[in-house]
């Protein structure tokens, strides 16, 4: 167990994603520490952890920043680190209960991220509203008499919420791999896979069955679906669609031309339908392997 820090030292003024996720992190493991945000060398030497400011690396002495000539290093994949990758090498292990594949898991899907947008290393013109924005804007506007610490405060507790879900989904991955895995070797017919619980299970579905067109699981109010499995993730392509002449069919349209007569909906995008009962979800499924 790390040893208890009392003092964790920022810069003041106007602050950015990494330094907010930076001490939001160190927060989640010394909730009693006290932030000092200052620009003062004096005041900054006296802090147990210094992050993103002071011009030096190095952890062992409780100093993330990575301002100064050279930066602090890069990961293989060539994103430099931030403050808030600096912390994470160091800490993110322990803050994610000791589980090496979730540690990497939120270094690749926020930590990596933030990173790079605070670096610039990115590529092309960023579109749309990312999550290092949106810390930004919590910061005064020009039109404001904003107190800066204040709005570090509300801005360090937003990421903190947003750190413990990106935390709890990747633990919830990571669990759910063993009973997919699970499900595919069980599967009377490899195309159709049945969960008897609803888990996340595009990732482990894509990297283990070449076969997998169609998975059945319960919904959280009590009936059963039958969903497309993607041709890839992150893509709305399909290994095989629904049948046509469902899209956008609800109730007794449905029931209809079906002949289910618990069939409940069929999204107009033909990758998701379901019925009341598990029974009629598996002969939707055998329809849509036929079709």
């Amino acid at each position: 167990m790390t040893e208890p820090v009392q003092v964790i030292a920022t810069h003041n003024g106007n602050f950015h994603a990494d330094d907010v996720f930076a001490v939001a992190a160190l927060k989640h493991l010394f909730p009693a520490a006290k932030i000092l945000r200052t620009r003062d060398l004096d005041a900054m030497a006296k802090a147990d952890i210094v992050v993103d400011v002071g011009g030096i690396y190095d952890a062992e002495q409780g100093r993330f920043d990575h301002h100064q000539k050279g930066g602090a290093g890069a990961r293989e994949n060539g994103i430099p680190f931030s403050s808030f990758g600096l912390i994470w090498q160091k800490y993110g292990l322990e803050i994610c209960a000791g589980d090496q594949e979730v540690t990497n898991s939120l270094d690749k899907n926020l930590v990596s991220t933030i990173d790079a947008i605070d670096c610039g290393h990115v590529e092309g013109v960023q579109t749309g509203i990312s999550l290092s924005q949106t810390i930004s804007m919590f910061n005064p506007t020009w039109q404001e008499e904003g107190d800066f610490d204040a709005c570090f405060d509300e801005a360090v507790a937003f990421a903190s919420r947003i750190l413990t879900r990106f935390i709890a989904a990747a633990s919830g991955g990571v669990n759910a791999k063993a009973i997919v895995a699970n499900a595919i070797e069980k599967a009377e017919d490899p195309r159709i896979i049945v969960l008897e619980q609803y888990t996340p299970w595009k990732t482990t579905v894509l990297r283990l069955s070449k076969d997998a067109l169609f998975m059945v699981y319960p919904s959280q109010t009590g009936q059963w679906r039958i969903q497309t499995v993607p041709v890839e993730l992150g893509s709305f392509e399909d290994r095989k669609k629904l049948p046509a002449p469902w899209a956008g069919l609800s109730d007794k349209e449905l029931q209809d031309v079906t002949g289910l007569d618990d069939a409940m909906f069929c999204h107009n995008g033909l990758f998701i339908a379901g019925c009341a009962s598990f029974e009629n979800t598996m002969k939707m499924a055998e329809m849509a392997l036929d079709y």
